[in-house]
């Protein structure tokens, strides 16, 4: 049981030491819908600032399909693709066997091919990776990240590729009877991953009720630290927890928390043409096919949303 603290406080992992206890369970009828607020992509904490690789002005034209129709672009490295990602965040990027893997994965791989560029990934601490790509340190980001006003005065984001939602998580064994954020009492702890649409739905929405943030650089690490008891419970994407609990027996989804939220690809606002071009073949791979295939393979039995149906 997790005792009560006063406030509506937002603490770090490390700060203070102590590990909150709820004391008792409010039950309401009250359910929330929700949907992704920010996409957060899990970061590995301690990892250092990517490395850039240096501009080169290498200008190429798309091949395949949109050859000879697409707009001119540019990248760091002539023929190279360099992404921005904290592959840490599966269904959407991970590293399985030393290969790169995801949805994320598969759709800048199909994408990329079809502008002749070969993909090359960096690991990002998505705190700091839409300044990273803005800064030139990769070409674009590919992360699981949410369109918002605010990532907009420091990138441009292609066209939407993703819906997604906000998911509760709670530890069935710790706090049975929890079963939506309506039912959170002042003094309860909820784990957020720092930097996400999560947190700031959990900032404007649960702390002005006196509930309690602990940051984390991994939404995998916040988890663990939910399994362990540490606190009342954890939101994140839901894609993303929907697959990370699958190891985690004590865990699960209680709430869906609906904010009408749309993922997208980051670009630096200096580099419109790849941008453009960007967009030009995500249209295409929808309108073929290739999206609905890519959706089907990493989420069995989802409906795909009517916007990214083929139409050829």
């Amino acid at each position: 049981m997790f005792p009560r603290s006063p406030g509506g406080l937002e603490r770090t992992v490390g700060e203070g030491g102590d590990r909150l206890r709820r004391s008792r369970i409010v039950l309401a009828a009250a359910a929330a819908t929700l949907t992704l607020v920010f996409a957060a992509c899990a970061g590995t904490g301690e990892e250092e600032e990517p490395e850039a690789t240096g501009p080169t002005g290498a200008t190429a034209e798309p091949t395949g399909p949109t050859a000879g129709t697409g707009p001119t672009f540019t990248t760091l490295q002539e023929g190279i693709l360099s992404v921005g990602s904290c592959l840490d965040y599966p269904p959407f990027e991970t590293v399985e066997g030393g290969v790169e893997v995801g949805f994320d994965v598969d759709m800048v791989n199909e994408i990329a091919s079809r502008l002749g560029l070969e993909v090359q990934w960096v690991r990002a601490d998505f705190d700091t990776i839409f300044t990273a790509v803005a800064g030139g340190q990769f070409d674009m980001v590919a992360a699981a990240s949410t369109i918002t006003e605010e990532r907009e005065q420091t990138v441009d984001f292609s066209d939407p590729y993703f819906n997604s939602r906000q998911a509760l998580v709670v530890n069935t064994e710790q706090t049975p009877d929890l079963t939506s954020t309506a039912e959170l009492q002042a003094g309860d702890v909820v784990g957020v991953q720092k930097g996400t649409t999560g947190a700031q739905w959990a900032r404007q929405n649960l702390v002005p009720n006196g509930i309690q943030l602990q940051t984390f650089s991994s939404a995998t690490d916040g988890l663990r630290a939910l399994e362990g008891g540490a606190m009342t419970a954890f939101v994140a994407d839901e894609p993303f927890v929907a697959e990370a609990i699958g190891n985690l027996p004590s865990l699960a989804v209680v709430e869906g928390i609906d904010t009408g939220e749309k993922y997208g690809f980051a670009f630096s606002p200096d580099n419109p043409g790849l941008r453009d071009a960007w967009n030009a073949v995500l249209a295409e791979v929808i309108a073929d096919g290739t999206y609905k295939e890519i959706y089907e393979k990493w989420f069995p039995g989802a409906p795909l949303p009517p916007e990214f149906e083929p139409t050829t």
